[in-house]
Parts: C-alpha cells; structure tokens; sequence
C-alpha cells in the first residue's frame, strides 16, 4: 500500500543541521512489527507512525519507534510529526494549538506566529538523586572524573535520561564515550553573554553500543525542567545540541505563566513522497 511519507529535519530550520525524521503519514492497518520493521529499515534515531486518535482531545496518535523499540515520548519526534501533520492538511481542533496522543498521554503542541512549534515538556517518570555506583559508572562511560560532574539528577520523562552537569561546554564537547547500558544526558553552560545557555550531548545504547543522538528534544525538557527547578538557569534561552557531531541544532526554552517548561524548535522537510507499507 502506498502511504504519504516524510522525511523532517528537526531543532533546525536549515535542511541537514538538525535530527532527521522518518514520518509515515498514515499507519492505519500496520501492526506493531510492521512498524519496528520499517524503523530498522530506516535506520533513524526515530520513526513515527501517525494514526486517529483513541481520545476524542487529541488531533492525531502517534506511536515512536527507533530501530529496535517503541517509545512512550520523544521530542523530536513529537515537534517533528506535528509539522509533518500540519504540512500535509492536518487541522488542529484549536487553532495554533495541537494535542498529539502518545504512550505518555495527552501532549501540547503549540505553534507560534512564527510557525515554530513547542511542546509542552511531560512530567518526568523518575527524577532525583542518582546512586553513588551508578554516578561512578557514568563517569567511567564519559571518561571523566567523578569530581569533574557539578550535579547529577535522574531526568526521566519515558526514555530513561539521567542527567550529568559539567563545569563548561568545552568539557562536554571533549567527551569520547565508552559503551555503557546508561543513557546520559550531559549538560555544560556556556559562558555567560553566549548566544547559547549550554551545550547538550545525549548518548544512548542500542545493543552492546552506545551512540550519540544529534538533538534530543526529550533530553533537553527534562533538563530544562531539572536545571531551571534547581535555579541553575532562567528561561527563555536557547539550547545548542549537536556541535560535536557537525550539526547546529537549537532548543528553544520558555515557562508560561504556570511555571510550565515548553520546548520550541524549527523543522523543515526534507524529503515528502510515498512510501510502499
């Protein structure tokens, strides 16, 4: 069958500096190892399958796949489906305003006058104090000193993330991970008066390997909601992920009235056509 497909580059509004989606826009009728099948196929971080919703709030259901599982949230993939959504004729309930549906429940997206999208950052699954063997495993991975890490917190919002704060962006940028079955996020800021807050590098294992992810919007909400609730940063600001991989991906940090953390980035598409599932 014939199905509309996308491929969105996402935290870039120039084509090929960001994180790369697969976005198959209509996946009624495949089942669950159709998808993981075409995932693998793919060979993205991430490959999304748009679907009508069960929940009469949502626009659309999403399900997210990388190359060997399902996940309950991802960033990129949520900002990315969207506009792939709305580029193909998908019309929000509110305008400006979309629910996507995922394994984590009901998430906002909103769309600035702009055209740049923000979702609104899930509340995090597991958050607080990291044992000392795991921190001291972490370090190891990173291959750096226990010393050297300012802050730690698990930052869970579904993938699993536990967050790693440096001194500066130059020591995140310096890193050469070993393998680890952890997913780390790493953090370091940038000195003060850069157009930039910090410079984020998210690793995560696929396999016996660990890889590096581009731009990781799920990271980079639950690092917001960790280094702003710990007072470390104040929103707005713009977060930059990717540099050490040759990409420019930026992040786009604001709270609304609440205290809520939204999580803003551009996409632009890449590749649109049809794809035989």
């Amino acid at each position: 069958m014939q199905r509309t497909f996308a491929e969105v580059d996402v935290f870039t509004a120039v084509p090929y500096r960001g994180n790369p989606l697969a976005v198959v826009l209509d996946g009624s009728e495949l089942t669950a190892d159709e998808m993981q099948r075409f995932a693998r196929w793919t060979n993205f971080s991430e490959t999304t399958f748009l679907l009508p919703p069960t929940d009469p709030a949502a626009d659309y259901l999403v399900r997210i796949f990388t190359a060997t599982t399902e996940l309950p949230f991802a960033g990129h993939p949520t900002i990315g489906s969207c506009h792939a959504w709305l580029a193909n004729g998908g019309t929000p309930r509110t305008p400006g305003r979309v629910v996507q549906q995922c394994g984590v429940g009901l998430v906002t997206v909103a769309q600035g006058d702009d055209g740049r999208l923000a979702f609104e950052a899930p509340p995090m699954l597991r958050f607080g104090a990291v044992d000392d063997a795991t921190l001291a495993e972490a370090a190891t991975a990173l291959g750096i000193e226990p010393s050297a890490i300012v802050d730690s917190s698990w930052i869970d919002n579904g993938p699993g993330w536990l967050g790693v704060l440096l001194a500066s962006a130059d020591e995140v940028l310096a890193i050469t991970p070993a393998n680890t079955p952890l997913k780390l996020g790493v953090i370091g800021p940038y000195p003060a008066g850069s157009p930039h807050a910090y410079e984020v590098r998210g690793f995560f294992p696929d396999g016996t390997t660990t890889f590096e992810d581009p731009v990781t919007g799920s990271l980079n909400a639950s690092a917001a909601q960790w280094l702003i609730g710990t007072g470390r940063f104040q929103a707005p600001y713009v977060a930059s992920q990717g540099t050490a991989m040759g990409r420019a991906g930026r992040v786009f940090i604001d709270t609304d009235t609440t205290g809520q953390v939204w999580v803003g980035g551009d996409a632009v598409t890449c590749v649109s056509g049809t794809v035989e599932l």
